[in-house]
C-alpha cells in the first residue's frame, strides 16, 4: 500500500539539467531503498540510482558524475538531479521503493513514470 508519483520530466538540450521527485503515499509501510530506474523504447528497466534509509547511494555507471539522488525521509520523497544530459539518458524514468509491515518481507512499488527526452 504504497504509491509513488514521478515529476519533473521534460523536453532537454543536451547538456542541460532536469530534477526528478518522487512523492511516495503510504499507509502503515515503513519505506526502505528508494531510487530510480529508466526505461528507453525497445529495452529493459536499468538500474539508474538508488538511496537507502541511511542515505548510501548507488549509480549506474553511465550516470556517476552527473547524476546525483537524494531523499527527505521526513517527506517520503525521493529526488535525482541530472546534469550534463546526453541524448542517450533518453528514457522514461521510474520511480521505485521497497517497503513493508514490521515483521513482514519488503515488497517493491513502482511509480507510473515521467519521460525524459534530450535533443541531440
Amino acid at each position: 500500500q504504497v504509491q509513488l508519483v514521478e515529476s519533473g520530466g521534460d523536453l532537454v538540450q543536451a547538456g542541460g539539467s532536469l530534477r526528478l521527485s518522487c512523492v511516495a503515499t503510504r499507509s502503515m509501510f515503513s519505506i526502505n531503498v528508494m531510487g530510480w530506474y529508466r526505461q528507453a523504447p525497445g529495452n529493459g528497466r536499468d538500474l539508474v540510482a538508488t538511496i537507502t534509509s541511511g542515505g548510501s547511494t548507488n549509480y549506474a555507471d553511465s550516470v556517476k558524475g552527473r547524476f546525483t539522488i537524494s531523499r527527505d525521509n521526513a517527506k517520503d520523497t525521493v529526488y535525482l538531479q541530472m546534469n550534463s544530459l546526453k541524448p542517450e539518458d533518453t528514457a522514461v524514468y521510474y520511480c521505485y521503493a521497497t517497503a513493508g509491515l514490521v515483521n513482514l518481507r519488503l515488497r517493491d512499488f513502482w511509480g507510473q513514470g515521467t519521460q525524459v527526452t534530450v535533443s541531440s
